[in-house]
């Protein structure tokens, strides 16, 4: 059974010594910023990745939903890992362990042939769903402003703008598909040259550029050869211009809002970085 120093509530360690007998755990794995704890373990079921949520935890729903509905084609080719065990309202899943190392801070993530193979399993994940979401427009507004109304170190003459902005936003609906939500090379691991993609805390059913818009603010910027790559796997290019407008500036708001929150000035001054640009860019167009 996991012992006790891991923040595991009663009910969770019961399912776990239910579904995991005898498990033992090889490395923690949790971020240390939010209420979800990732354990690495070896069980009687082989080795295994177990998440368990706090009690206000969105994103165990959100994972288990995208294993149900969406993750099994890449599961059948080794791509993503297989989900082994799961319960929606004690916030827990246990999925099979996935080799590879992760592509962030190696050489992976400068190779254009990383950024080819993401894009082209990011578009089949797209290709699966599409339905019109006609509430869409409304609710990502509503976001921003939620956003805003927090704690924040945001410039207030920032601030004036981005709510000026908000204020011509259109409401109503978009297209919407299924969403990795953090498409990114945190989340993606390389075994042997092959890409293997994991962690779906926050996938949803959004706009197909909302997955490139962590990518284009960090790794597209630093090296145009790795955007025209991964649009060669994509096949597409879904950023139509005033949606894209919009995503990037919910984000940018979005990362620096929620950095202040949990205290990662490192990932707030990125935030403010962000807006900046896109509001130097509004300057410079007049």
């Amino acid at each position: 059974m996991i012992d006790e120093p891991y923040p595991l509530r009663p009910q969770q360690r019961a399912l776990l010594a239910r579904w995991l007998p005898d498990a033992t755990v090889l490395a923690d794995l949790s971020w240390g910023l939010v209420e979800t704890t990732v354990l690495d373990v070896a069980s009687p079921e082989g080795r295994c990745i177990v998440k368990a949520g706090g009690r206000d935890d969105h994103h165990i729903a959100r994972e288990l939903r995208a294993h149900r509905e969406w993750v099994r084609p890449w599961v059948t080719t080794g791509r993503a890992p297989q989900l082994l065990f799961g319960d929606d309202t004690e916030k827990l899943l246990v999925t099979r362990y996935l080799p590879g190392t992760l592509v962030e801070g190696t050489g992976a993530q400068h190779d254009p042939e990383v950024y080819r193979q993401a894009g082209s399993l990011l578009a089949a994940f797209h290709g699966q769903a599409s339905r019109f979401d006609e509430q869409w427009n409304d609710r990502i507004l509503r976001r921003v402003e939620r956003h805003l109304a927090l704690p924040h170190r945001i410039d207030p003459e920032v601030v004036r703008r981005v709510r000026a902005e908000l204020s011509a936003w259109p409401d109503g609906g978009a297209r919407v598909v299924p969403t990795h939500g953090d498409w990114q090379p945190r989340n993606w691991l390389i075994d042997d040259g092959v890409v293997r993609i994991i962690d779906f805390g926050r996938a949803d059913l959004r706009p197909a550029a909302d997955d490139f818009v962590r990518l284009a603010r960090q790794d597209f910027a630093r090296d145009p050869a790795l955007e025209a790559a991964f649009l060669d796997g994509y096949d597409s290019d879904p950023r139509e211009p005033e949606e894209w407008r919009r995503a990037l500036v919910a984000e940018a708001v979005g990362t620096a809002v929620w950095a202040y929150g949990v205290g990662d000035a490192k990932f707030e001054q990125l935030g403010h970085r962000l807006l900046l640009e896109l509001y130097r860019e509004t300057a410079r167009g007049g």
